[in-house]
């Protein structure tokens, strides 16, 4: 199966179990090598990364993907016993298809605007025989104003995509009371938490936890912001396309 012009993805099954508490089985990491392949074939036409080395894939893409969904040294409870997900702006497939290759009980809707992306990830997820996965295509602002979607879900990933209050809009709509929202960020500053709570409050949220991490093989600092729905979101949002990222809450 594994095309010998390709590198080989390294396992770091003891990084896994130091930083996440888990480690991939022969077959997961057998389908992340297979991951690993369709994005490298589907970069020449699609422009999916710049991220095509195999140690830098590793860890910018399998493992940020997956430790955004660890709170406080576990995987969040709800992806084992059947969690309703939702990635936005999946692009790529990050983090939903890796998400969606280790908690095979929970159902993995990727969204993303662009529809060549889609139609890649369509070819991914048959090829790696991912059942849970699905795709969505569309504007998160319409997404979440339409009934089959608003509060349904009890869990939100959202990677690089806009400012934090801007994430915070997106993706708290979708989420049912209790679920939670993950925006995965780089650099974070207190001011930002300010004006966070601010956005969170509006949207009928709460933040739980802001967890500052390092990556494990360039020391990069990273950092996941979880939010816990708490109230339902009032009608008005999200904002109509565009506004979020114009007039951030």
């Amino acid at each position: 199966m594994t095309n010998s012009t390709t590198p080989l993805l390294p396992e770091m099954a003891e990084i896994w179990q130091q930083t996440l508490n888990w480690q991939p089985t022969t077959q997961q990491q057998t389908k992340f090598q297979q991951l690993y392949e369709l994005i490298l074939s589907g970069n020449s036409q699609l422009n999916l990364t710049r991220i095509t080395e195999p140690q830098e894939f590793w860890e910018k893409h399998l493992w940020d993907s997956l430790r955004g969904i660890v709170l406080n040294n576990q995987f969040i409870a709800s992806l084992q016993t059947g969690a309703s997900v939702i990635d936005i702006g999946t692009g790529a497939g990050f983090p939903g298809i890796p998400v969606g290759m280790i908690a095979p009980n929970s159902t993995i809707t990727l969204l993303d605007s662009t529809r060549k992306k889609i139609a890649f990830i369509d070819k991914v997820l048959t090829t790696l025989e991912l059942s849970n996965c699905k795709t969505l295509v569309g504007r998160v602002e319409e997404i979440g104003q339409q009934t089959q979607h608003r509060q349904t879900y009890d869990l939100a990933l959202i990677r690089a995509v806009g400012t934090a209050s801007e994430c915070a809009e997106y993706s708290l709509p979708l989420i049912k009371k209790g679920g939670l929202a993950v925006i995965y960020r780089g650099t974070w500053t207190e001011e930002e938490t300010t004006a966070l709570q601010n956005a969170v409050k509006q949207l009928g949220g709460e933040i739980v936890s802001i967890e500052q991490f390092t990556t494990p093989l360039t020391n990069s600092i990273r950092h996941c912001l979880y939010l816990r729905k708490v109230a339902s979101t009032p009608l008005q949002f999200p904002r109509a396309v565009g506004i979020p990222h114009q007039k951030p809450l």
